[in-house]
């Protein structure tokens, strides 16, 4: 599987959580498309674009469980989020209740809009261990306040690697009238997805993490009774159609409101987007829910293994992290232990402070092998290991 990606042959490579890897026919999709655009970029852009877009949504949004006017291309989760929160309405009062596992982006997106507006944006802690589903949602739950107006959660959080009950959460909200913003950045092509069902009144997703699609492709899903209050990032021709006498050749005429208004953001490489049914395909080729349990498993053993060489029980039971893991680590300089996996291991992983705690958070995918983590629980016995008994 490893000679489907193009990774350095010398690297070894846990780290798909963070930017994710393209297969070499997804890639080779990818460029055959760019190449398509510059032989004509006029016929590729002016007349085609709207018509191949539509295509690939249609397949993304067949892989998310949706429609296809339900989900837009975006450049990426944090994008999507940042859309999510400047269209709100935020009103100066209102709070929008998270959590202290979300990505540093979105925390800011999410700060910044609610400073704005006069709005606060109330980040509850959580515990380690994972104290399981019912008593984070509970937890949760104690700071929802009169003037909570939503509520935002990671899918799979990025620094614990949890996989969080967002499905219970988004039911709990719509009974109590309370808008459900998700971020999916880790959870498509690890997680099974069906986003009509899991209730969120928004989902923001990456297609170049678990995926395996280009860099810069992404995806914001929302239900249809809040499309006319999100506003794209980027004006463009054709985003109010009732200002234009002209839009005989705008690709977007008639389309859907998401499409006109998020889809085409003035002239861009519009290759990755579209080269996302390559990687549904091979997703479904080489990562059967099979290959994906075998990867978990993976991530399981590494967690008891790291375990044994660090004495740091797990942050987490099995059942609550996928393909990716978050693993304590003793007292240490958590940025200088990667720098050193890398430089004397060739080993690229993540490694990171959270809560007071030095953390490594590997990922497996279906590229990854038993050497693979063979390799990292080498380095960490050498660089982080317990001292042996009468070691100086």
């Amino acid at each position: 599987m490893r000679d489907l990606f193009l990774l350095d042959s010398d690297l070894v490579f846990l780290n798909h959580g963070s930017f994710g890897a393209c297969p070499a026919p997804v890639f080779d999709e990818y460029q055959r498309l760019q190449r398509e655009l510059e032989r004509n970029p006029v016929e590729f852009l002016a007349r085609r674009s709207g018509a191949l877009l539509a295509g690939a949504r249609a397949e993304l949004a067949a892989f998310l469980g949706t429609r296809a006017e339900r989900v837009v291309f975006v450049s990426n989760a944090t994008t999507a989020v940042n859309t999510i929160a400047r269209s709100l309405g935020l009103r100066a009062g209102d709070e929008v209740l998270s959590t202290c596992q979300e990505y540093g982006a979105c925390d800011d997106a999410w700060s910044i809009a609610c400073r704005a507006a006069g709005a606060a944006y109330v980040r509850r802690p959580s515990p380690l261990p994972y104290p399981g589903d019912e008593a984070f949602v509970e937890l949760l739950w104690e700071g929802v306040t009169p003037r909570t107006r939503a509520i935002f959660l990671s899918h799979v959080a990025s620094p614990t690697a949890l996989v969080l009950p967002v499905a219970a959460v988004c039911r709990r909200a719509r009974a109590e009238g309370l808008l459900s913003v998700i971020d999916g950045a880790h959870a498509p092509g690890q997680i099974d997805l069906a986003l009509d069902e899991l209730g969120a009144d928004f989902y923001a997703g990456n297609c170049h993490k678990w995926m395996c699609a280009p860099k810069g492709s992404g995806f914001l899903y929302a239900r249809p009774e809040h499309h006319e209050a999100l506003q794209g990032p980027v004006v463009r021709w054709g985003y109010h159609a009732e200002l234009h006498d002209d839009t005989a050749h705008d690709p977007y005429t008639g389309a859907d409101l998401l499409a006109r208004r998020h889809q085409w953001q003035g002239t861009r490489d519009l290759a990755g987007f579209l080269a996302v049914p390559a990687a549904i395909g091979f997703l479904r080729r080489h990562a059967p829910p099979e290959r994906r349990a075998a990867c978990h498993s993976l991530a399981i053993e590494t967690q008891r293994r790291a375990g044994e060489i660090t004495g740091i029980p797990p942050l987490a039971a099995a059942a609550s992290f996928g393909q990716m893991v978050a693993i304590g680590l003793p007292p240490c300089d958590p940025a200088a232990v990667q720098v050193e996996l890398f430089r004397r291991f060739r080993i690229e992983v993540p490694c990171f402070p959270f809560a007071g705690r030095p953390l490594v958070r590997p990922s497996f995918h279906v590229y990854n092998t038993p050497e693979d983590a063979d390799a990292l629980i080498g380095a960490l016995a050498r660089l982080v290991g317990k001292p042996r008994s009468g070691a100086a």
